[in-house]
């Protein structure tokens, strides 16, 4: 599961809709849905929020948004929350430069058109997270080499 630090902007297609798809999952372990999962840390984030489908829902709204922009078609009627206009996460800064050089090997590999456009830019956090100092979150499995 990868629920994306970055903004959906930069991910390719695969990137987004994986992301999509994870995300629906990881609302499905917060609401109760499914047995798998329920111990992934990526959901340690968002059961951290006083109304963590709120969250998962606030998370969501801006794929669908890129990906409507894309001419893409995500069924919004999947999110069981409101989003929370209001709400923002934190992500360190060392977690978001760590998603940026994991999404960069990825793009190397699966989509050199969208890496070359990818190196000139830097890291930019979904719309949810603010940025503040730290390093790779503790919840993050590193893949040696990234």
């Amino acid at each position: 599961m990868r629920m994306w630090s970055l903004t959906p902007a930069v991910l390719d297609a695969k990137g987004i809709v994986a992301c999509w798809r994870e995300s629906l999952l990881a609302q499905a372990v917060l609401a109760g849905k499914t047995k798998g999962y329920t111990h992934h840390p990526q959901l340690e984030r968002f059961r951290a929020c006083v109304h963590p489908l709120a969250a998962v829902a606030s998370y969501l709204e801006p794929l669908a948004d890129e990906a409507d922009r894309r001419g893409y078609h995500f069924d919004r009627s999947r999110i069981l929350e409101r989003p929370d206009p209001e709400l923002r996460l934190t992500v360190n800064a060392g977690q978001l430069s760590y998603e940026w050089r994991l999404l960069l090997k990825k793009l190397e590999q699966r989509d050199p058109k969208a890496y070359a456009r990818m190196t000139e830019r830097g890291p930019q956090p979904h719309p949810i997270f603010l940025v503040v100092p730290g390093p790779v979150a503790a919840w993050e499995k590193v893949i040696a080499g990234v």
